[in-house]
């Protein structure tokens, strides 16, 4: 009469997972199918393109014609926050497959569009949003020295 309880508890607890220890020295989780899918010219093609600007945002579309309303407001908060067009460039992933899907599990970010800060991915969409009203987007684009300099600034001064 007592066993049956105690044997149900442990069947329950031997069903569930053990649980996994994260800590801030656990190291980042990386796909085995990315590492396998992602060839290595894809690879190389895409460091490239993240190195060729200090702004980077791989998008649908162009920034003139964005072809999805995330691409679109991406650009409009980049443009908002007065981002150096000299200092930026895209790159329209549905003119290449190998590079749509390649630069989601380059960043291992499973949506597109994806901004790079001078070779640091920054997020997509949802987290430009966030930055951009909390305030951080302004505070990185401003030390990274991206933006447009303000009237009578000379460009690349110190302050």
């Amino acid at each position: 009469m007592f066993t049956r309880p105690i044997l149900s508890s442990a069947f329950r607890q031997a069903a569930r997972p053990a649980p996994r220890v994260v800590s801030r020295f656990s190291l980042p989780r990386i796909s085995p199918i990315s590492l396998r899918f992602l060839s290595d010219e894809t690879r190389q093609a895409i460091d490239k393109a993240v190195s060729s600007a200090p702004v980077v945002l791989f998008m649908k579309g162009t920034p003139e014609t964005p072809q999805c309303g995330f691409s679109r407001a991406s650009i409009q908060i980049l443009g908002l926050q007065g981002v150096d067009p000299a200092k930026f460039t895209a790159f329209n992933v549905l003119e290449d497959d190998a590079l749509r899907q390649g630069i989601k599990e380059y960043s291992e970010w499973p949506t597109i569009p994806q901004l790079y800060v001078e070779k640091e991915f920054v997020g997509g969409c949802d987290i430009l949003v966030a930055m951009h009203q909390n305030g951080e987007l302004a505070k990185m684009l401003e030390e990274k020295k991206v933006l447009v300099p303000a009237e009578g600034e000379a460009p690349n001064s110190e302050s």
